[in-house]
C-alpha cells in the first residue's frame, strides 16, 4: 500500500531529437510544437539545415529551438565529410534520435550506419508505393483511389526502411499533384509527431 507521503515516480527525461531540414520546415514546426507539450516523450533540441537562410531556421528560432546551418557546398562531392560535420554537432548536444523533415540530401552509408535504428524520415506516399520523387503525380497517373504519407526508419535503401506509421488521403476526381500534395502535407503534420512520440516511448 502506498503511504500518504509517497512520491510520484520521477518523470522520464524527454528524448533529445535533432531535425534535419533543407527548406520551409513545415513538418519540423509540427514536430517542435508537439514536443513542447508537457507530456510529450521527446523534445526537438536542435534543427540543422544544409542550406543557409531557409525559412525553417527562422521558424525553429521563433519557437525557441537552436537552429544551425552546415552548408554542403564547401564540402564539394565529399558527402560523408559534410555528414561528419553534422554528426559532430549532434553528438555535442547529446542527440538521441534524428528526424529527417524535407532534408534533400542522399545519405551515405556512414551516417545511416552511425544512426541505425535512430533515424526517421517522412515520405509523401504509401510506401512501398512510389519511393523517390514526384509521388503525387505518379499516384494520380496510376489511377489510385488514395495517396498518403509514411514515417519509416531510415536504411541504406532509398525509402525502404521499416514502416512505423501511415496516413491515407483520398484522391479526388480532377485532383492535381499540387492539390493532393497540400492535403497529404496536412496529414503529415499530424502523423509525424504521433509516430515519433510512439517511437521514442517504446
Amino acid at each position: 500500500m502506498p503511504t500518504e507521503n509517497a512520491q510520484p515516480p520521477f518523470p522520464r527525461p524527454k528524448t533529445r531529437v535533432a531535425v534535419l531540414i533543407s527548406g520551409s520546415g513545415t513538418n519540423m514546426a509540427s514536430l517542435i510544437a508537439a514536443g513542447q507539450a508537457a507530456d510529450a516523450p521527446y523534445q526537438v533540441a536542435v534543427v540543422v539545415s544544409n542550406i543557409a537562410e531557409v525559412a525553417g531556421l527562422d521558424k525553429a528560432r521563433a519557437a525557441g529551438v537552436e537552429a544551425l546551418t552546415v552548408e554542403h557546398k564547401p564540402f564539394g562531392k565529399d558527402r560523408e565529410a559534410h555528414e561528419r560535420a553534422i554528426d559532430a554537432l549532434l553528438v555535442e548536444r547529446n542527440i538521441e534520435v534524428i528526424a529527417l523533415a524535407g532534408y534533400m540530401r542522399l545519405l551515405t552509408p556512414w551516417l545511416v550506419q552511425k544512426w541505425a535504428g535512430r533515424m526517421l524520415n517522412i515520405h509523401p506516399s504509401l510506401l512501398p508505393l512510389y519511393p523517390g520523387l514526384n509521388t503525387h503525380a505518379r499516384a494520380i497517373e496510376a489511377g489510385d483511389l488514395e495517396a498518403g504519407c509514411t514515417v519509416h526508419v531510415v536504411t541504406e535503401g532509398v525509402d525502404e526502411g521499416p514502416v512505423l506509421g501511415q496516413a491515407r488521403v483520398p484522391i479526388l476526381p480532377g485532383d492535381t499533384p499540387d492539390a493532393l500534395a497540400e492535403r497529404v502535407k496536412a496529414a503529415e503534420h499530424s502523423l509525424y509527431p504521433q509516430t515519433l512520440a510512439a517511437f521514442v516511448a517504446r
